[in-house]
């Protein structure tokens, strides 16, 4: 492997086979990436275009400033991995899914389109409900749409929780939220759904990240420009819901 390559850590037997499977129905069902954003010209537009916004809006908009060790959960093909790997204070990204298919031919794509400092980035695959890292061990936990697809929500922030130091962060972007009207265009109902999941109002959310013990904090996303960016501000909550959660373990135990 070249030095300037992510490193793939191979974790054969890791999983329960019951486990496993179950979450990986979840990630996998008709292709993630092809019905996600109905097809790869769309998903790798958002790579080159959108998702390099989030950190951005992360950082300017939300105060979150990513240092030190970060672990990705349900990484998928890492593009937040990538983004993350270029920041100088951070020094470490381990980049995990349930997926190993995902994380060995997907993301090294990825990593190269991004341009990624990929001599910062692990990848393996990993179970985000039972995580094979010690407690304390993480600066930052991050995920994108992973939370509302976990076979458990509660066990997935309690895991977070664990492998972060006190203090440490957890940052949950492109989660979907229940919108305050059920609205649809005559395309979108005669469309099936894209993505297998569960639906989640901000009440709900609420509640799992308080049962987990985790301190949370919660803003609305919106990475529009211009007219687009004061539309987005008026509808956002109302026909669809967009929401940044970042989560604080406090306390010492």
């Amino acid at each position: 492997m070249n030095a300037t390559e992510s490193k793939y850590v191979e974790k054969k037997g890791h999983f329960s086979r019951l486990a496993h499977h179950r979450e990986l129905a979840f990630r996998e069902a008709d292709d993630q990436l092809q019905t996600e954003f109905g097809g790869e010209a769309e998903w790798l537009r958002c790579v080159k275009e959108d998702f390099p916004k989030f950190i951005p809006f992360l950082t300017r908009k939300c105060g979150v400033a990513f240092r030190g060790r970060i672990l990705e959960i349900g990484a998928g093909a890492a593009w937040f991995s990538a983004e993350l790997s270029k920041l100088p204070r951070v020094v470490e990204v381990v980049a995990t899914d349930s997926s190993p298919k995902l994380l060995k031919e997907q993301a090294p794509k990825i990593f190269k389109l991004l341009r990624a400092h990929e001599n910062k980035i692990t990848r393996m695959p990993a179970n985000s409900c039972s995580l094979d890292f010690p407690d304390k061990y993480f600066d930052f936990v991050v995920c994108a749409a992973v939370l509302y697809r976990a076979v458990s929500m509660l066990m997935v922030l309690r895991e977070a929780k664990r492998v972060l130091k006190p203090g440490g962060q957890l940052v949950a972007v492109r989660e979907p939220v229940l919108p305050l009207v059920k609205w649809k265009s005559a395309a979108r109902r005669k469309a099936k759904p894209v993505l297998p999941g569960r639906s989640h109002t901000l009440a709900d959310y609420k509640e799992f990240f308080a049962l987990a013990g985790l301190d949370l904090k919660f803003k609305r996303l919106n990475l529009s420009e211009g007219f687009k960016y004061y539309f987005e501000e008026v509808v956002n909550g109302l026909t669809h819901a967009r929401y940044v959660f970042i989560a604080r373990r406090v306390g010492r135990s």
